[in-house]
């Protein structure tokens, strides 16, 4: 028998069946890490940047904010939800580097992990569209789940 939850008593693929699961509050955060450069960092005013493209970091956030309303659409055994709020935070962190925190939040009977990583990296996949016009030496360096709670377990990655 296969340890997958993903995967039925014949080795297919399956949605996992959450019928019988309680409603809980669940929220996730996930990281989205990306080198910029000084160059790309450079051309920033009070942590925006105006291209020909628009404002960055406020088309980023509506980028994440869509990414996670359409992670069922995505990722094929994800459940479609009901989210009740995302919240993208980008920060400067130095002269070359920039985070995105993306944390999303549900009441229901399945977790939203992978809409938090969802929605930080199509954040960060949109940092680099807007902003490949200065540099393509942009590097997205990493994207994790920081935190998880609700459901049968919390975690907490820092």
């Amino acid at each position: 028998m296969s340890d997958f939850s993903h995967i039925n008593k014949k080795n297919n693929p399956k949605m996992v069946n959450v019928g019988e699961k309680k409603i809980t509050k669940r929220k996730a955060t996930a990281k989205a890490q990306m080198f910029l450069g000084a160059e790309v960092i450079s051309h920033f005013n009070n942590d925006e940047l105006t291209t020909k493209k628009g404002p960055v970091f406020q088309t980023v956030i509506i980028a994440g904010i869509q990414a996670v309303k359409k992670t069922s659409e995505l990722i094929p055994m994800c459940h479609p939800l009901l989210i009740n709020g995302v919240d993208i935070d980008i920060k400067i962190l130095n002269t070359e580097e920039i985070e995105i925190l993306c944390s999303v939040e549900i009441e229901g009977k399945t977790g939203v992990e992978m809409e938090a990583l969802t929605g930080a990296s199509v954040a960060a996949l949109t940092v680099y569209d807007m902003c490949k016009s200065i540099s393509q030496k942009m590097i997205i360096k990493e994207v994790r789940l920081v935190e998880k709670t609700g459901g049968k377990s919390d975690i907490k990655n820092g």
